[in-house]
């Protein structure tokens, strides 16, 4: 199942998604919903970011060949990570498939992609084992973690560097019914594939991060996970249209700005 979030008519909801109808409902759907008997064409409604999270987690480095490429960039070792280690990032950096990333008019050239699986938690849960784990989860999404690399460098918070206004695109729907196992990633950069991978051939699973994180943390419905990416992305410049494909979900695709 397809679930949309969307504007219409000057209205926000959620929506089931069936080809192109959508069908409103009431509520959320990870939580009490109904249908209000209203549909729309997919085409005539806005879509929005398919969840505004309570809180909003992100896996920290998750692929290997990520790890070794940056390493490569910075004239240093690689260096791979003993445990799942999990970050933060901000909701006001969150806008939706379609819409623009403006790059900050005084960033440097070293803006980049970085294509990632968003887990979208469906429940309140705690203390969850690794067999249990997956219980939470309600669907997916797609996001792309954009950065300002010098920033992330020397921001010790990586406040600008990764949570500057839009500089997170989610969407454009959560979708249940995926299999994460034949997934693949593909990064498209004005048309061109820019980057694949298989978006499994992570360092540490979904499970392993929902049991260490739910040791200490109260996941609520709404919640999403991002999981980290692979591989290394071009400088992007002022016009750059980048699509990031999950086989079998679909693909979020922005535009790329610099502020005047």
């Amino acid at each position: 199942m397809r679930w949309i979030r969307y504007t219409a008519d000057g209205r926000t909801s959620y929506g089931l998604l069936s080809g192109d109808t959508v069908s409103a409902i009431s509520g959320e759907p990870w939580g009490a919903h109904s249908a209000t008997g209203k549909t729309h064409r997919l085409a005539g409604v806005k879509l929005e970011v398919p969840v505004i999270p309570r809180t909003f987690y992100a896996a920290g480095i998750n692929y290997a060949a990520h790890i070794r490429e940056m390493a490569e960039r910075r004239g240093v070792q690689p260096v791979f990570p003993e445990k799942a280690d999990i970050g933060y990032r901000a909701n006001n950096a969150l806008i939706a498939h379609g819409e623009d990333v403006v790059i900050p008019n005084d960033a440097t050239e070293k803006i980049n992609y970085e294509g990632e699986l968003v887990v979208v938690i469906g429940k309140q849960v705690k203390h969850l084992s690794k067999a249990d784990a997956m219980s939470c989860v309600f669907g997916y999404t797609i996001g792309n973690d954009v950065s300002e690399r010098t920033w992330q460098r020397g921001d010790r918070t990586f406040w600008r560097g990764k949570n500057a206004d839009t500089f997170k695109p989610m969407g454009p729907w959560i979708d249940t019914g995926v299999d994460i196992d034949a997934m693949q990633t593909i990064v498209r950069v004005n048309g061109q594939d820019s980057l694949r991978f298989k978006t499994n051939d992570m360092i540490f699973d979904i499970p392993t991060y929902i049991e260490a994180m739910t040791r200490y943390l109260t996941l609520y419905p709404g919640d999403v996970i991002w999981m980290g990416t692979d591989g290394t992305s071009p400088d992007l410049k002022h016009g750059d249209v980048v699509e990031v494909e999950l086989t079998g979900l679909g693909v979020l695709r922005n535009r790329f700005v610099r502020e005047a």
